[in-house]
């Protein structure tokens, strides 16, 4: 699937636009790095996000500006164009694959459940995040964004546990895009190709108000160990093999060729599951 770049036109280089990838039979099974398609290209849209970044780009070597999250108004624009595109139903087998017997992740009181499974260290998922991050924005009250973290390898692993601790201890919010940046802009944080560093991952989050030792030490504790295992359960239930992957409603996996089309047919599942609820809202009413 081809993917959107985040932040500097020099990553368009640097990153590949293939999705990152993983075995389909075993998610929990240590992987290589996709190999990007020859042909893969960046979108209209994507390059004009990343002109609008790169035009007041801080120098890769100042951490504290390259991790700190900044508005895109590429972003913002590229969403808005999506939605004004989501009209119709989207096409099963095409812009879909219907998830058998699949359920939600974490069900939400009636909201519907838009699950992005993503891993900070991933390339794809970095050059994601500004569309994505723009589109939650203005997300509508029914609709929930749920973050699954992928352990595919143990270079992944450390950042799906400081995802799972960031998020319990009410850490993600603030810290979630100036991760990507960190890894993927400023370097400051261990990238695929670098060797993992728990200590570096502690000390980055301590600048959002934990202690660095108690952040590792949860890292490794029974109750994220036991997180990462159901993530990985819903992630071979519902076919995940590469990331970043959107499941609406645990019944829909996305396969849109791009990540605007991405969002496009996530909006047409979302006003599907919205359709589906009303009328069976109406038919119970009916048969009082």
């Amino acid at each position: 699937m081809k993917r959107t770049v985040l932040m500097s036109l020099s990553l368009l280089v640097l990153l590949p636009l293939a999705a990152c990838n993983r075995p389909a039979s075993a998610p929990q099974t240590d992987v290589a790095p996709a190999t990007p398609a020859a042909d893969a290209k960046p979108s209209a849209a994507a390059e004009a996000a990343a002109a609008a970044a790169n035009s007041g780009a801080m120098p890769a070597g100042d951490a504290t500006a390259a991790d700190a999250p900044a508005s895109n108004p590429a972003a913002d624009a590229a969403v808005a164009a999506v939605a004004q595109a989501s009209t119709g139903a989207p096409v099963a087998g095409t812009d879909y694959v219907l998830i058998q017997g699949g359920q939600p992740y974490a069900p939400l009181n009636g909201k519907i459940e838009v699950v992005e499974v993503f891993n900070f260290i991933c390339p794809a998922c970095a050059r994601f995040e500004p569309l994505l991050s723009a589109w939650a924005r203005k997300l509508p009250a029914d609709v929930r964004l749920t973050y699954v973290p992928a352990d595919f390898n143990a270079t992944w692993r450390p950042y799906a546990q400081a995802y799972l601790v960031a998020d319990a201890m009410g850490l993600d919010a603030k810290s979630h895009e100036a991760v990507f940046n960190a890894i993927h802009l400023a370097h400051t944080l261990p990238g695929e190709t670098d060797k993992s560093d728990d200590a570096k991952i502690g000390a980055f989050y301590a600048k959002y108000g934990t202690d660095a030792k108690q952040f590792v030490d949860a890292m490794h504790s029974f109750a994220v160990d036991a997180k990462l295992k159901r993530a990985k359960q819903f992630m071979l239930a519902s076919g995940v093999e590469g990331t970043p992957t959107v499941i609406v409603n645990g019944k829909y996996r996305v396969t849109g060729q791009s990540d605007e089309d991405v969002l496009r047919i996530t909006n047409q599942l979302i006003a599907q599951e919205r359709a589906a609820a009303s009328g069976a809202t109406g038919a119970a009413a009916a048969g009082r």
